[in-house]
């Protein structure tokens, strides 16, 4: 028997999600906008861009407005691509809603989500029904129940899991941990033939080197190398850092694989912030973000277990920038990753932001780290997906996931942060609405625990 309350709490949850204009209605003429295209660094000043059925139809000084459109003034704006996270665990309609207003038009999904996230949520929002970011999914499985993965045994069942992903709209197999080198090697197999690429984790048994070489895609997080390259899987190393001796030769293996690395030095950094720390734990408590975090992952941070670990991993948040800028340089595909929000401080949206800034610092230019959550997305998911829509860039044909900000990201990153609107497959969302969705869902979760304010009552 469903509880009275939690019956409440999914009412108000599903009524406060707001209708999406369908991206077909009407096109979208945005006029006197400094665009910011990503396929290079440059900007083309004052242009006019004309979206229609989703897509980006015209670039120009000047582009006639069909009838029927409406008119965005830029007002000296940048025009830039909507931003990408290809590495987060929300699954739910919300946090879609708040990655949107945060400029985040697309999100890869790494594993966890419910079947009513991916057999309704996710179909709804990538045709337009729902406000929220494209959304690609990846299935994580492992040999062991010690994660809470699904387990997957034998190369028989390997085979059969992938038919399966494939047929409940699953873009990825994300491998874990502890998964068997004969099952890794199905996966990877039956993967190519159904056009399920392998992505994910460095698996113990098998390591990062001989795992791209067999044709995984992605690396999902930079510090895989610590656990598979670096250091041997069983080393008792605690947090020491490895000579930047060693990097040459990851950098060598992974460039010749052509895969792409998923750079979340700003998860890292935040995973070090928390290292031994209780006290940065409550610091959280205050950050306004906080209302927009979905209360279960409120309750999860308090006990994420990061602040009870002993040691310093600041050496190896250093030695994994000086990695990733290695990685840049050798020219290997990088790509954003947050994460978000299952590491305590990482809220949805405002999380990517942190990891461009931690990118910047380490060495990379504003574009080399905007091309991490813009065009280099494009370029994955192209190279998984041949034959679906680009984005990533501003470029005529691509699907129109825009951001408008105030002012220049390649001068600043931080313009990131002045956001005028967000455009998500031809659907415009102004400011005004994106503020009043991120407001909605803080009064969704404020009054689904605590109830609605009273009413005032006049004498």
């Amino acid at each position: 028997m469903r509880s009275p309350v939690l019956v409440a709490v999914a009412a108000a949850l599903t009524m406060a999600i707001p209708a999406v204009a369908r991206a077909d209605e009407a096109p979208v003429l945005f006029e006197h906008v400094n665009v910011v295209p990503m396929d290079r660094d440059r900007i083309l000043e004052d242009r006019s861009v004309l979206v229609a059925g989703g897509r980006i139809v015209a670039i120009g000084g000047t582009v006639a407005a069909p009838p029927g459109a409406r008119i965005v003034d830029g007002q000296g704006g940048y025009l830039m691509p909507g931003l990408a996270d290809m590495h987060v665990h929300s699954a739910n309609s919300r946090d879609m809603q708040v990655f949107l207003a945060n400029g985040v038009t697309t999100v890869l999904n790494m594993g966890g989500a419910s079947s009513d996230f991916v057999d309704q949520v996710v179909p709804a929002i990538n045709a337009g029904r729902r406000p929220g970011p494209h959304i690609y999914l990846a299935l994580r499985v492992d040999s062991t129940p010690d994660y809470g993965q699904l387990v997957v045994t034998s190369p028989a069942q390997a085979r059969a899991v992938v038919g399966l992903a494939r047929t409940n709209g699953y873009d990825f197999i994300k491998v874990y941990n502890n998964l068997a080198p004969d099952v890794f090697e199905a996966f990877v197999e039956e993967g190519r033939r159904e056009g399920v690429p392998v992505v994910g984790h460095g698996v113990t048994r098998v390591g990062i080197e001989r795992q791209l070489a067999a044709g995984q895609l992605m690396v999902a997080h930079l510090e895989e190398y610590l656990y598979t390259v670096f250091f041997p899987p069983d080393a008792d190393v605690g947090t020491r850092a490895p000579d930047d001796s060693q990097i040459a030769a990851a950098v060598a293996f992974t460039r010749r694989s052509g895969a792409f690395v998923t750079a979340d030095l700003g998860t890292y950094a935040t995973i070090a912030g928390l290292w031994g720390h209780p006290e940065a734990t409550a610091g959280y408590r205050g950050d306004p973000d906080l209302a927009y975090l979905d209360p279960a992952m409120r309750i999860a941070w308090r006990r994420s277990g990061y602040e009870e670990r002993s040691g310093d991993l600041g050496a190896r948040l250093r030695f994994l920038g000086r990695f990733a800028r290695a990685l840049l340089d050798a020219g290997v595909p990088l790509i954003a990753g947050t994460d978000a929000p299952t590491i305590t401080g990482d809220y949805p949206g405002s999380s990517l932001r942190t990891d461009l800034y931690a990118l910047h610092d380490a060495g990379f230019s504003a574009f080399q780290a905007l091309s991490t959550a813009t065009r280099t997305p494009g370029v994955f998911i192209a190279r998984a997906k041949p034959g679906a829509v680009c984005f990533g860039v501003v470029a005529i044909g691509c699907r129109a996931d825009l951001l408008l900000l105030r002012g220049n990201p390649l001068a600043d990153l931080h313009a990131l942060e002045a956001r005028a609107g967000v455009m998500v497959g031809g659907a415009w969302h102004s400011e005004a609405q994106l503020d009043a969705m991120l407001a909605a869902v803080a009064r969704t979760y404020r009054e689904a625990f605590e109830g609605p304010p009273a009413a005032a009552h006049g004498n």
